[in-house]
């Protein structure tokens, strides 16, 4: 419909088709100010003495008591809805004009929602636990990883993106923004590679009583909108890999005569290949800390397919027939199995518990989706002198 159509805007916005938006896949739960965070936490935190709960205090009012970091209320309105009729009365605007915009829209509210989220994860969870001994500073460190870092990336993203806007709320221009700020998400290499470690340590930590009251404290508090820290501490990686789609959607209802579709043409080419190539690096780092957690009862369940192995293509828990459980990976060219070990005040290690099996040796079967064989076993898969 016409911009300048002068009905409603509630009949207008029909025009506009909407839009899956990461805000609203999350459920509705009523949110509170960043600048109250600390009124919450102060009621809900116990602690054994009045100093304890006066340091608290002064603590968690500090981390958030810059107003300018306050969190509103996730918006997850259309595009359209924010169009100024008035000064966009000049021009008309097409059905895939409108797509266009309502795509540009949401990558702009997806940066606004991600650094508060960011910004939350760090005044919230990092700084309290720091202040408070909860955790020491080494192991904030390795939870959090490079988080700090990638909170000025993507506001410099938003600044843009609100700077390229008009006066009537729409956007002509966004792919020389985006070819020009994609190689920065180079910074996300080290921050995703170390989120298998992270996982690991933040789980072991869990199970100190302290850190389990503080976590599930704020999860009840509404700020946390009902998710756990590594909720907060995976939105970095789950955006990541929604920049390819959003482009996409952005460069799908761009004209191909238009002035900006070369640069978001090329702009997907790189996020692409940005993506990609992160992934790699990810798996890798995450190969490796598999590697690094295997425990060998004997030498010679030692194999250089082992060592050659740079990816893992996936590993889980399942049962034999007498209903032990069993951890086992398929690495590049090997499958391992093992009996997870839980040692205290230490990630889990994996024990290896028969010789590792190359995968020029075993038999693979594709199941249709759905089938399942009654009576298989992992145990049943071997003779039995290869039965441990």
């Amino acid at each position: 419909a016409p911009a300048r159509d002068p009905e409603p805007s509630n009949k207008r916005s029909k025009a506009a088709p909407r839009m899956t938006s990461l805000a609203s896949l999350l459920p509705p739960v009523k949110t509170t100010p960043l600048k109250r965070i600390g009124q919450t936490l102060q009621r809900s935190i116990s602690f054994r003495n009045e100093s304890r709960m006066e340091r608290a205090t002064r603590v968690i009012s500090a981390t958030v008591s810059n107003p300018s970091s306050s969190m509103t209320r996730r918006d997850s309105k259309l595009w359209s809805e924010t169009f100024d009729v008035q000064l966009g009365a000049t021009q008309t605007l097409s059905p895939k004009e409108l797509k266009r915009q309502e795509a540009i829209f949401e990558l702009t509210q997806g940066e606004q929602d991600l650094v508060e989220d960011l910004k939350l994860a760090k005044k919230a969870y990092h700084d309290p636990m720091l202040k408070l001994s909860i955790m020491t500073e080494q192991e904030l460190n390795q939870i959090f990883g490079t988080l700090d870092s990638l909170i000025p990336l993507h506001e410099d993203l938003l600044s843009r993106l609100q700077d390229a806007r008009k006066p009537d709320g729409s956007t002509e221009h966004v792919g020389h923004i985006l070819t020009d700020w994609l190689p920065c998400l180079s910074s996300y290499t080290p921050y995703c590679s170390n989120q298998v470690k992270a996982k690991a340590l933040l789980d072991q930590k869990k199970q100190d009583r302290r850190v389990q009251d503080f976590l599930q404290r704020c999860l009840q508090s509404p700020f946390s909108r009902k998710l756990d820290l590594w909720n907060f501490l995976d939105i970095p990686r789950s955006r990541l890999v929604k920049y390819p789609l959003l482009l996409r959607e952005i460069l799908k209802h761009t004209p191909n005569d238009h002035p900006d579709w070369q640069h978001l043409d090329e702009a997907m080419l790189m996020v692409q290949s940005v993506v990609a190539d992160i992934n790699r690096q990810t798996g890798e780092s995450e190969c490796q800390y598999y590697k690094d957690r295997l425990l060998y009862t004997e030498d010679g369940q030692r194999n250089e397919l082992i060592d050659q192995s740079r990816t893992l293509s996936c590993h889980g828990e399942l049962k034999n027939n007498r209903g032990l459980k069993l951890h086992v990976f398929l690495f590049q060219d090997v499958l391992v199995i093992t009996r997870s070990l839980s040692l205290s005040d230490q990630p889990v290690r994996y024990q290896l518990c028969r010789q590792p099996i190359p995968i020029r040796q075993l038999d693979l079967e594709d199941l249709s989706d759905g089938e399942m064989r009654v009576g298989g076993s992992i145990r049943g898969a071997f003779s039995n002198n290869e039965r441990s």
